[in-house]
């Protein structure tokens, strides 16, 4: 079963069940400065889960993109990527356990869907504790989903239940906030006919996650129950994929295979080089590496993010010069993203609309790798003073060609090579030691950055968001109608605005743009909003975020009279200031540019 038809399976089956379905968020969150991208596909319905109401109802399902770079050095093994697709289903206060597990079986075991061997399936829940008691519920109703099958369960055999730290949720850094227990879904990739159950056993692979907001955690560490509880489902599509293809690895899937296939084939038609990869292992690996950091940052550059030395560029610049490095080790030294991210274009595009935009896309990387082999090119010259009085390579010296110059370890290995340089004996240990001080220290300097936490609904935060609406819909009256939102980003302390714009701003058309929105703010205008259908909300002329995809059913804000004349009108899902008086003093303080014919504004107000 391919990957596409995976996919498209998950969505009807919960569209059949009457589930509304809903366009994946981007990979940056618009309403929650507290991480830097979109990690799980229950991220962007945080607030929905917290209890405001969707427009689409209380049964929703998607497929969501999502990034996470904690696992970044493990990338290019059998599991792991920095992006991947999250299939996932909710309950808003709908319905609970018995709908939720009884539905994630009939998807995996039914003929018409998954097909999955039900004696292949095992799972684990939580076993309770002084606090919060054992969720026997969930025991019971895979009991019987079992026994609908022939299959007679005991505890410990295929149901396994486990502490806090193997089947409990909660958000991450926060005092007070939702929480509940879990049921994991195992999928069995071993020969044995009877295996004992052990979920730390990398036969047993985890494919689905359903999680029960049953409770309300407090500062002091103690639970209630909420009487209204939510569901919240995940399973990886490119690990189900894997399952289903019957592959050991998520990189020989269909789709990443493809892309895999195009980094291979250019490292083929490059003639051979010092930095030809010595080993399958190492060429295996950078292959890998390359298809996952590729598609990662296409999918970025698609959302709006641009390489910088700062936040989500950040992550995007060491994701494309680490694909870069990996790249020298199959042979490729030059149009690397050129051939691989026009092939991962190409296989997503009609999924997702936001890569139609690929000359954009190719631009952005084209431009980032040019930029980037120049340093390579330095480093080479660096590595030549940093020798040149040496008979011997050692790993401090290596380190920080790398560390300084992003200069790879195995081209320094094979410039020793090339001008019969001995190599220390110590040399992967010293390379090593120096690695791993560097890696604390960036872990120390980053440690709160990447920490998930709940929507920042706070009151700064706001204002700043209804700010926003204004700003637009001024720079549109300042600098003409081409002006469309390329992007955004609010925190407690300023907003980020991207916009596209060919020219700078001048100090005029800033100061024009101030006064409109502080003008807005003086008449206190009233600020509310409409559920209507996306072909309403486009017909009454509702601004929206350029490559957004919306659902169909979408809230529009109106910022003056809704009924007669108004100032603005928006489609958007953040939190909003009941009318323009209670903003504060709006003031641009950066003006610049993001990249090509997009500029960006920094504001505060206070």
């Amino acid at each position: 079963m391919t990957t596409s038809e995976i996919r498209s399976k998950f969505l009807e089956f919960f569209k059949l069940h009457n589930h509304s379905i809903i366009p994946s968020a981007p990979v940056v969150p618009e309403h929650d400065p507290t991480v830097l991208f979109t990690t799980a596909g229950m991220h962007p319905l945080v607030p929905y889960l917290l209890g405001q109401t969707h427009p689409l109802g209380k049964k929703l399902a998607n497929a969501q993109k999502c990034v996470r770079t904690t696992d970044i050095d493990e990338v290019g093994d059998s599991t792991h990527l920095t992006f991947f697709e999250m299939l996932g289903n909710w309950s808003l206060g709908d319905y609970y356990k018995e709908e939720s597990i009884s539905w994630s079986w009939e998807f995996l075991t039914g003929k018409d869907w998954l097909n999955i061997d039900p004696k292949k399936i095992y799972v684990t829940v939580y076993k309770g504790d002084s606090v919060v008691p054992k969720d026997q519920e969930s025991i019971d109703i895979w009991k019987r989903q079992f026994a609908s099958v022939g299959i007679d369960t005991g505890e410990g055999d295929r149901i396994l239940a486990l502490g806090k730290e193997d089947n409990w949720w909660e958000q991450g850094g926060v005092e007070n906030g939702p929480a509940g227990p879990d049921t994991e879904i195992f999928y069995y990739l071993g020969s044995d006919s009877n295996p004992r159950f052990d979920s730390d056993n990398t036969d047993f692979v985890e494919i689905w996650n359903n999680v029960f907001m049953a409770y309300q955690k407090h500062k002091d560490g103690s639970y209630t129950e909420l009487s209204e509880k939510n569901v919240d489902t995940g399973m990886g599509l490119e690990r189900a994929s894997a399952i289903l293809q019957g592959l050991d690895n998520v990189y020989d899937t269909d789709i990443l295979a493809q892309i895999k296939s195009s980094v291979e084939e250019y490292a083929n038609e490059t003639h051979k080089d010092i930095f030809k990869a010595t080993t399958p292992e190492s060429s295996l690996r950078a292959s890998r590496i390359i298809t996952d950091h590729v598609r990662c940052i296409v999918f970025m550059a698609a959302d709006g993010v641009r390489p910088s030395n700062k936040d989500q560029g950040y992550v995007m610049r060491r994701l494309a010069r680490r694909a870069i490095r990996e790249a020298l080790v199959v042979g490729i030294h030059q149009g690397l993203f050129e051939r691989v991210a026009s092939k991962v274009i190409a296989l997503y595009e009609d999924i997702y609309p936001e890569l139609q935009n690929s000359a954009e896309i190719m631009d952005i990387l084209r431009r980032e790798e040019n930029v980037f082999r120049q340093t390579l090119v330095r480093g080479l010259k660096e590595f030549d003073k940093m020798i040149k009085d040496q008979k011997v390579l050692d790993g401090e010296t290596a380190f920080t060609l790398y560390d300084t110059y992003g200069f790879p370890k195995e081209l320094s290995l094979e410039e020793a090579k090339r001008l019969t340089l001995e190599v220390s004996g110590g040399f992967e240990d010293e390379f090593e030691i120096k690695m791993q001080e560097q890696k604390q220290r960036s872990r120390t300097a980053t440690s709160g950055q990447f920490k998930g936490g709940l929507s920042d609904n706070s009151e700064i935060v706001t204002r700043y968001h209804t700010a926003t609406h204004l700003m637009y819909k001024a720079l549109r009256d300042v600098l003409g109608d081409h002006v469309v939102q390329r992007g955004s980003n609010i925190t407690s302390e300023r907003m980020r605005f991207d916009f596209s714009h060919d020219e700078k701003m001048t100090d005029e058309e800033i100061k024009r743009v101030e006064d409109i929105v502080n003008d807005t703010i003086d008449k206190n205008l009233p600020v509310s909003y409409e559920e209507m259908s996306k072909e309403s909300a486009i017909d009454v002329g509702a601004l929206g975020a350029f490559g957004e995809k919306y659902p169909d059913v979408v809230k529009v804000y109106t910022v003056g009279d809704k009924t007669g004349e108004y100032f603005s009108k928006e489609i958007c899902g953040g939190p909003h200031v009941e009318n323009t008086g209670k903003i504060g003093n709006f003031k641009i303080i950066k003006e610049e540019s993001s990249s090509a014919g997009v500029r960006r504004i920094k504001a505060v107000i206070s």
